[in-house]
């Protein structure tokens, strides 16, 4: 008899022993009327692979057999699970307790399991087991060093296999994610593992010599990831670009020496200046005579080899000479604007120059530094910060230039009239009312009495309102005064979307002031001005206006009256701070240091009469004024540009000297020149 046989027989004749006696001993315990449930069922699960797990499943006083089901197989009968030596049943079994436990868990262990007792004829709820399998480690193709030819985009390609779930991956570089990639899955034969594929494009400007990028593969298995890295190796010629000398005057000859090191041979090189190529150049040394161009457009030089290209460029410091081509230039030029009162108003001013420049903001006629940046911001501007303001910049050994903005301040208007004026009894009089707004009034008008008039004619009077650049006049006319015109109150009152402003006016008897004034008369705060001096001093001022302005504006002055007296004298007052600061710019002169330059204008007491305003406070300090370069000797000229700007060259510009060739003589300047130094560029202002 084959012994194979016999212990298969002997197994089958055990277990329908086994059987047997289960069906009867159910039998007997359904016929007691024993009812038995679970107090522990076993619960979905996720374990990663290789390690251990146990499944739950409690039967209280119950002593039968428990039989465990896999994916609805049978493991075994009872405790022996001989067949499966990585599983156990643990648990106290006089307590009814049949635990199953997973010694080492493993993929074929993925499955549900159910726990069933035979005699009770009860079963568990089906529980998922879930193995979790990390990845293995991530491949990048081509690694761990990749090389490239300069100017080529990178590639990578990085794989994650045999992970369930699929690897997530992400690319880092310095510490920081690289967005972009594309991915793809593919599922393995098992059904269960998937392999990850991700590809990053890096473009050219992205790709740097040295540079480490990482590849990183996370799933549930293993969330802290497990990564690989790649360096980037850029095939391209190392290129240094030096001048000699340097500095280097304007006109003379520099020497461009551009030496490449590269695993393989150089095959060309390129030489361009601003971007446009330099034909006659084709080596690795370029000589040239430079001009001012050179310190503001760059010379580059390129190397080409058979794994790239590599371009490197710089300027040339060049010191101008004779020739300045016009420097310093303005690269940015200031714009006139128009502020609100109490807003921040700011200019911007750029210049160039070499060497190196200095840059002085101040207002026309003070002397008072405000910035020495590229940007003046004046906070919280008043009305008298209005005018005119001046970007200067000084080169030493080169000149200088300047350009001229307005600042315009919106704010309510201003009346400046004497409060007294004159008319003849039994004729005409006018009573002038002078109005400076921005903008411009939107009302004017006149009130004596219980009277008020706008425009037009009403009975003897007329009020007419003229614009001028100065500002708006208006003027109230009295046909045939009589002596009671000499006892009113005459009021000017202006508005605009910003507020108003009043004055009160009286009318005196021409001639009355002569008797017992003895021709002088008191202006406001103790000032004694004779009417006399006051119409000269006016038209002192108008001849110093070109003849057609002077000509269209003469009668709107003359017309204005004694109520210009303030004016006039601030008008003295400007004129004698610009002689002031002209003759500190004679040769010989010294800087007198900083100074206040304080413009006394129309401002009203406590009592409300106009006299002379206080001295409007300067902005930034007191800082030391530069002292201007020479002016030039007489009959020299500055050079022409755009309007408000002025900007002084050492002499004529040259050409631009042509690239010198091998044994060429360097070219000299044209024209007077000292020996060694740079002729220093001549201001005239």
């Amino acid at each position: 008899m084959d012994p194979t046989a016999g212990e298969l027989g002997l197994q089958k004749r055990g277990c329908c022993l086994v059987l047997g006696y289960m069906a009867k001993d159910k039998f007997r315990r359904m016929n007691e009327g024993q009812v038995y449930s679970f107090s522990q069922q076993p619960q979905d699960q996720a374990v990663v692979s290789g390690q251990p797990v146990t499944l739950l499943c409690a039967i209280p006083e119950y002593d039968g057999f428990v039989l465990w089901i896999k994916d609805g197989l049978a493991l075994g009968v009872g405790r022996d699970l001989s067949s499966y030596p990585q599983y156990l049943v643990v648990g106290n079994h006089l307590s009814g307790e049949h635990h199953l436990k997973i010694l080492r868990a493993e993929l074929q262990d993925d499955a549900v399991y159910e726990c069933q007792a035979i005699q009770a004829a009860i079963r568990s709820r089906p529980a998922r087991l879930t193995v979790l399998v990390p990845p293995d480690d991530p491949v990048i193709l081509g690694g761990p060093v990749i090389s490239l030819r300069a100017g080529d985009p990178l590639n990578l390609t990085c794989h994650a296999d045999n992970a369930k779930p699929a690897a997530s991956i992400i690319w880092l570089r310095k510490g920081e994610v690289i967005n972009g990639a594309t991915y793809s899955k593919t599922l393995l034969r098992d059904g269960k593992r998937e392999s990850i594929v991700s590809t990053l494009f890096v473009s050219p400007g992205d790709v740097e010599n040295g540079q480490s990028i990482v590849c990183r593969a996370t799933n549930k298995a293993i969330p802290g990831g497990k990564e690989t890295s790649v360096t980037i190796d850029i095939q391209h010629p190392v290129i240094n670009l030096s001048v000699e000398p340097q500095p280097v005057l304007e006109v003379n000859a520099a020497t461009l020496h551009c030496p490449a090191t590269t695993p393989a041979a150089v095959t060309q090189y390129r030489w361009a200046k601003k971007g446009q190529i330099i034909k006659e150049a084709s080596g690795e040394v370029y000589r040239t005579a430079v001009d001012y161009t050179y310190f503001s457009e760059p010379v580059s030089c390129e190397v080409t080899n058979a794994l790239g290209s590599t371009n490197i460029s710089r300027t040339v410091d060049v010191y101008c000479e004779c020739s300045c081509w016009g420097f310093p230039q303005m690269l940015t030029s200031p714009t006139a604007a128009l502020w609100d009162l109490g807003s921040d108003a700011v200019f911007s001013c750029a210049w160039t120059g070499n060497p190196s420049l200095t840059i002085v903001w101040m207002k026309r006629g003070s002397g008072v530094v405000l910035s020495n940046e590229k940007t003046l911001t004046l906070k919280t501007v008043r009305q008298e910060d209005a005018g005119k303001y001046v970007c200067r910049a000084v080169v030493p050994r080169v000149g200088a230039g300047e350009r001229e903005v307005t600042l315009t301040v919106n704010g309510p208007p201003i009346i400046s009239s004497t409060q007294t004026q004159h008319a003849l009894h039994g004729e005409k009089g006018q009573i002038k009312c002078f109005i400076r707004s921005t903008p411009p009034p939107d009302r004017i008008a006149w009130s004596w009495k219980e009277n008020v008039l706008e425009s037009g004619t009403s009975g003897r009077y007329t009020v007419e309102t003229v614009s001028t650049e100065e500002g708006v006049i208006s003027t109230l006319t009295i046909s045939n005064i009589v002596r009671a015109d000499f006892q009113t109150i005459y009021n000017c009152t202006a508005w605009n979307s910003f507020g108003s402003d009043t004055e009160i006016i009286r009318l005196k008897e021409q001639g009355s002031e002569m008797k017992s004034g003895a021709g002088l008369e008191a202006a406001p705060h103790g000032i004694v001005i004779a009417p006399i001096l006051l119409r000269l001093l006016g038209s002192a001022s108008l001849s110093r206006l070109p003849a057609a302005k002077r000509s269209s504006g003469s009668q709107d002055s003359m017309d204005r009256g004694e109520f210009q007296q303030d004016s006039v004298l601030k008008q003295l007052e400007v004129l004698k701070e610009e002689e002031k600061e002209f003759q500190n710019l004679k040769p010989g002169s010294r800087s007198q240091g900083p100074e206040r330059v304080a413009r006394e204008a129309p401002a009203k007491d406590e009592a409300g009469r106009w006299g002379l305003r206080r001295p409007e406070r300067p902005r930034g300090g007191l800082r030391e004024v530069p002292s201007p370069p020479r002016p030039p000797p007489p009959g020299s000229h500055s050079r022409q540009g755009q309007p408000g700007a002025r900007a002084h060259d050492a002499c004529a510009p040259q050409p631009r000297p042509p690239a010198l060739g091998a044994g060429q003589a360097e070219r000299s300047c044209r024209g007077a020149r000292t020996p060694a130094r740079g002729r220093k560029a001549r201001v005239s202002n």
